[in-house]
């Protein structure tokens, strides 16, 4: 017995495929996306009394850099490599104590800005989990030697 043919078949698994091309970046709504999200992050990170003490007080800088740096890493224009050079992020952190505590202080900030800008739950899902992995490969410090 032959299979029948359904005319359908290939255009869903194209699509598919299509949907799994699609960065996180475009998903979310490019660089408009990415600038809330930055503005919605840093407010909570100034004021979170673990995050606060590691970042200067004019924030702009660090601000503009985490910009290029989450549409780069989220799937956009390569911007923060043109402008930094390579990313090399956890040698850029090593100077900073880094404790479980912090990382996990810093993705909940993350968390609330992702939950503020981006309506897609899946997709804030995918990118936390992704954000995560990266959080805590930045840990340098044990809470011990944390000097809070």
């Amino acid at each position: 017995m032959k299979p029948e043919h359904n005319p359908n078949a290939g255009t869903n698994q194209g699509e598919r495929r299509a949907e799994r091309a699609t960065s996180y970046y475009e998903q979310a709504g490019g660089a408009p996306t990415m600038r809330k999200l930055v503005e919605a992050f840093y407010p909570r990170v100034v004021e979170h009394p673990l995050l606060a003490p590691l970042f200067p007080e004019d924030i702009h800088p660090v601000m503009d850099k985490q910009e290029m740096f989450l549409t780069q890493y989220f799937g956009g224009p390569q911007l923060y490599t043109m402008k930094e050079g390579h990313p090399r992020m956890r040698a850029r952190h090593i100077r900073f104590p880094i404790t479980p505590d912090r990382a996990t202080a810093w993705l909940s900030c993350m968390q609330q800005a992702m939950d503020e800008v981006i309506d897609d739950k899946m997709l804030r899902e995918q990118m936390m989990e992704r954000l995560a992995m990266t959080a805590y490969f930045f840990v340098n410090t044990d809470e011990q030697e944390a000097d809070y």
